[in-house]
């Protein structure tokens, strides 16, 4: 038996065999315990390297990572560098644009101001056209009434200017028969005094004389009868002045009042002429019935003549246009 003092110090032995044995088994737990250690060594180098290779494939891994982030770092720099440039150039545009929208929004509001000022001066102003225009409109209707009038009085004198200008066309026609007719009365009393002359002794001539004072001194009533069976045409200057006496009051300008008096007075007393040396012709000639031809011209009457019909219509369409005038 075997008395073990400590685990240091090797135990006090009786008899050797047990010492051997003692030490027998000491080597063995010692081998054993080596081979023990080997096999945990072995096994410890071989996790040992197992572990090496894993740690060298992670810190391949980590420094692949490394670099990857680290490419991954440079970029985002490099990114946040240029956004850090984009945003103080956005800052800088920003703040532009708002210092110009600002000085643009008090322009507006300027302009605004101006606007509305203008506004309220262009309504006054359009009210004040308004009321121009009212005022123009009733002048313009003034001034269209005023027209139409004129445009009916310019009418008026234009129908009055026409009728004028056929009233001096008649009266020269008028004048030209008339001195037509003191041609053939000239030439008529001629032929008879001519033919008289030869006639008449000088014994009758104090008797002829006083033939021809007393038809001069006698009234003209045969004369007037005789005109009036010959001349028919002298009722038309009764007549003529008839609707001139009975239209006289109907309101009218006294310039055509004048001038249509006046062409009426002027025809009346050229025609009365004409009559009254037309009568003293056919009495001559009447009381010194001398040659047949010039009694036959004389006795015919002059509305069978070629004038006598153009003076008819002539005098019918001047009292007619005297009438129309004097309305």
């Amino acid at each position: 038996m075997v008395l073990r003092q400590s685990d240091s110090e090797p135990p006090c032995f009786t008899d050797p065999k047990e010492e051997a044995l003692y030490w027998k088994e000491l080597a063995q737990n010692y081998i054993q315990k080596l081979q023990d250690v080997k096999d945990e060594f072995d096994e410890f180098q071989e996790g040992s390297r197992e572990l090496e290779a894993e740690l060298d494939a992670q810190l391949e891994q980590y420094e692949q990572r490394v670099k990857d982030l680290l490419s991954t770092k440079t970029l985002i720099l490099e990114e946040n560098e240029i956004l850090k440039q984009k945003l103080e150039s956005s800052q800088r545009e920003s703040y532009i644009q708002i210092t110009s929208l600002q000085d643009e929004n008090k322009q507006i509001k300027l302009a605004n101001e101006e606007m509305t000022k203008y506004i309220r001066e262009l309504e006054q102003s359009n009210d004040d056209l308004e009321r121009a225009k009212r005022a123009t409109i009733c002048s313009l209707e003034e001034f269209d009434n005023r027209l139409n009038t004129a445009i009916e009085r310019n009418a008026f004198l234009e129908n009055e200017l026409e009728e004028k200008e056929e009233l001096m066309i008649t009266v020269q026609r008028l004048k030209d028969e008339a001195r037509d007719l003191r041609s053939d009365l000239a030439i008529t009393s001629n032929n008879t005094l001519s033919a008289s002359k030869a006639k008449v002794t000088a014994a009758n001539q104090s008797s002829v004389d006083n033939v021809d004072g007393k038809n001069l001194s006698t009234p003209r009533k045969s004369d007037k009868s005789d005109l009036e069976k010959n001349y028919p045409n002298n009722v038309l200057l009764t007549n003529y002045a008839t609707p001139l006496m009975k239209n006289i009051s109907n309101p009218m300008t006294p310039s055509a009042r004048i001038s249509a008096l006046n062409i009426v007075s002027d025809l009346l007393r050229k025609v009365g002429a004409l009559e009254s040396k037309l009568a003293s012709c056919r009495n001559f000639v009447q009381d010194h019935p001398k040659n047949g031809k010039s009694q036959s011209f004389i006795n015919t009457p002059i509305t069978d003549t070629p004038r006598s019909t153009p003076t008819k219509t002539m005098m019918t369409k001047n009292s007619n246009l005297v009438a129309n005038l004097v309305k």
